[in-house]
C-alpha cells in the first residue's frame, strides 16, 4: 500500500510572520494525520516555517530547484541550498512555471535529476491544457511529460519521486476533473511508468491529484484506486481547510 501524501503549494503568498501564524494553527489540526504532510512555501519563509514545524509531522517543501549546483543563475536556488535550509521536498515543473517562466520538459528533467542527486524528493507536475484535453491529447501528453521528466533516474530513484497530475484547466479556476477523470489519467501515468520501468516501480510511485482539491471534493478523489494524495493550492492557505483535506 502506498502512503498518501498531501502537499500544500502556497505559491507567492505569506510573509514570514503570516507563515508562522498559519503553521502554528495547522500543527494541532494535522498531528494525527495518516498521510505525509508537506508545506511548500516561498523561500523567504523557509527559516520561520522550519523552526515552527520542528518536532511535528509536517515536512518543509520548496516550489522549485535549479539544475546546477552553483553559478551565475541570478534568483535561483540549488538543491544544496534548499537542503541546508531544511527543505525535504521540491515542486518541479508546475504549470505556472511552464506557463510564465519558460519551463520546458528538458529543464524539468534536469531539475528532477538535480533534486534527486541533492537528496530532495521531487514533486513532479504534469498535466494538460483545456484545449489539449478537448482535442483528445491528454493521455499522450501526460505520458510524454512523465517519461521525459524521469529520464536518467534509476528505478529506485523513480520510486521515491512523487508525481502530481494537474490538469491545467482545473488550477485556480474552480473547475475540477471528475473523480473518474482524475483516476483514469493518473492510471495512464502509472501504466506508462510500468511499461518503461516495470510493475514494481509503478506500484511504488505516489501520484497526487493537483487540480483544485479541497474539503468539498477530497473524499471522492481520495477514494479512487490510483490517487495517492493531493497537491493543494488555495485550500492550503487556510489551516482549517488544509487540515480537512489532510484528514479526509
Amino acid at each position: 500500500m502506498r502512503k498518501a501524501i498531501i502537499a500544500g503549494n502556497w505559491k507567492m503568498n505569506k510573509t514570514p510572520e503570516e507563515a508562522k501564524q498559519l503553521v502554528k494553527e495547522l500543527i494541532p489540526l494535522v498531528k494525527d494525520a495518516k498521510c505525509d504532510v508537506v508545506a511548500c512555501v516561498p523561500a523567504v519563509d523557509f527559516y520561520t516555517v522550519k523552526e515552527a514545524i520542528q518536532g511535528t509531522n509536517i515536512k518543509l517543501g520548496a516550489q522549485n530547484v535549479h539544475f546546477k549546483e552553483s553559478g551565475a543563475y541570478t534568483g535561483e536556488l540549488s538543491a544544496a541550498m534548499l537542503k541546508a535550509a531544511g527543505v525535504e521536498y521540491a515542486i518541479i515543473g508546475h504549470s505556472e512555471r511552464r506557463q510564465y517562466f519558460g519551463e520546458t520538459d528538458r529543464t524539468v528533467n534536469l531539475r528532477v535529476q538535480a533534486a534527486i542527486k541533492g537528496g530532495l524528493i521531487p514533486i513532479l507536475c504534469v498535466g494538460e491544457l483545456k484545449e489539449e484535453r478537448e482535442a483528445g491529447y491528454t493521455d499522450a501528453l501526460v505520458e510524454y511529460q512523465t517519461l521525459i521528466a524521469l529520464t536518467g533516474l534509476t528505478k529506485e530513484e523513480i520510486k521515491k519521486t512523487v508525481i502530481a497530475y494537474e490538469p491545467v484547466w482545473a488550477i485556480g479556476t474552480g473547475l475540477v476533473a471528475t473523480d473518474e477523470q482524475a483516476n483514469e489519467t493518473i492510471g495512464v501515468i502509472r501504466k506508462a511508468i510500468e511499461r518503461k520501468y516495470g510493475k514494481a516501480v509503478s506500484d511504488a510511485v505516489r501520484i497526487q491529484y493537483g487540480g483544485s482539491m479541497n474539503p468539498a471534493n477530497v473524499k471522492g478523489l481520495m477514494a479512487q484506486s490510483e490517487i495517492d494524495g493531493g497537491l493543494i493550492g488555495g485550500a492550503s492557505l487556510k489551516a482549517e481547510d488544509f487540515s480537512k483535506v489532510v484528514n479526509y
